[in-house]
């Protein structure tokens, strides 16, 4: 019989960062089409939000997204269990609680990575949310806070979790400094310790039990991700999967064993286009969904006019799927030109 853990470890050993006005739904299904197999994770959602809020806007998400895990914030055990059992009715795969995120209107709000200085908080909200849903409960947190001792507080952070029987943990393997560096300092500055992860999972390998522990944070291509995979369960890629989408056309092949959807870009464009389209009938800008395209060709011939095309004529009024069309004509003339420049 699999495992809950064998079960976790052959979705999860590639995913997408969630990521604060980056993984919308509309970015999620431009990700799907060039990964059947990466764990796609959205934005954080407030539990009360999620409660409270609109949920078709604040958790909605397409059938073709799976599998999607919705990341929660919150620090109420209650509130916490009741919005995961709203996700999971919804038919999320894993709901995960941020224990990782530095900017101050999260600390305001006494979750994120402030909440590394309470893993007995942390770990009732953990039990709350495991006894609500049948689904996998994750938690995504720092290596420690501001003057904590990393050795000290991710074991004591762990330890709590485990005990409550997480499913996984995914570490982002930096310290978070509340105090003195902004949300986008905290993603570069504090050093990253990839070691610590390693020692973590070796720690949590001699237990009672095998856990999940996935590696995050200063990963810049899949040639990196897959020199860390063998001494952790799981990757996951974050700034690096949104400004140069296209490597994830190799994640099915490459850690999952299997054909990517559609090993060209250009073919992903097109099958964009369609639901750029369907999307836009419905009355989207088409903005929306074009922002999370723009770093697709990086690298490539015609990559600035590709960008600078999306940029400029996705926000005019009433630009429909034509704007992607010529973009994505500038990009096979500059690679045809570059091809005869060879």
């Amino acid at each position: 019989m699999t495992t809950a853990y064998e079960s976790y470890r052959a979705v999860g050993r590639f995913a997408t960062a969630p990521m604060m006005d980056w993984t919308d739904r509309r970015c999620r299904a431009f990700h799907r089409m060039l990964s059947r197999r990466a764990l796609l994770y959205t934005e954080m959602v407030t539990a009360a939000a999620v409660i409270h809020g609109d949920r078709d806007r604040l958790i909605g998400f397409a059938e073709e997204e799976h599998p999607v895990a919705l990341q929660l914030g919150g620090s109420d055990p209650a509130m916490l269990a009741e919005a995961a059992r709203i996700a999971a009715d919804r038919g999320y795969d894993e709901i995960n609680l941020n224990v990782g995120c530095p900017s101050d209107r999260v600390q305001d709000g006494r979750f994120g990575a402030c909440l590394m200085a309470e893993p007995a908080l942390v770990a009732r909200s953990v039990a709350a949310m495991k006894a609500a849903v049948a689904v996998p409960v994750t938690v995504k947190c720092r290596i420690g806070i501001d003057d904590q001792d990393p050795e000290v507080a991710l074991d004591a952070l762990a330890d709590a979790v485990v005990a409550e029987g997480v499913d996984a943990l995914w570490v982002h393997a930096r310290k978070a400094w509340l105090k003195g560096l902004s949300p986008k300092e905290n993603r570069t500055i504090p050093p990253l310790d990839y070691d610590r992860v390693f020692r973590l999972k070796q720690r949590l390998d001699a237990g009672s039990r095998p856990v999940f522990v996935g590696i995050n944070g200063g990963i810049g291509s899949i040639e990196e991700a897959l020199a860390l995979a063998p001494k952790v369960d799981g990757v996951m890629l974050g700034r690096a999967a949104y400004q140069t989408p296209a490597l994830l056309l190799s994640v099915d092949r490459q850690f999952y064993g299997e054909d990517t959807p559609d090993g060209d870009p250009v073919a992903v464009v097109r099958r964009m286009m369609d639901y750029a389209a369907a999307e836009c009938a419905r009355g989207a800008p088409l903005s929306s969904i074009t922002r999370h395209m723009l770093g697709l060709f990086a690298g490539r011939p015609g990559a600035r006019a590709w960008r600078r095309i999306l940029t400029v004529a996705s926000h005019r009024p009433g630009a429909g799927v034509e704007v992607i069309a010529e973009a994505l004509s500038a990009v096979t003339q500059g690679a045809s030109l570059s091809d005869e420049a060879a």
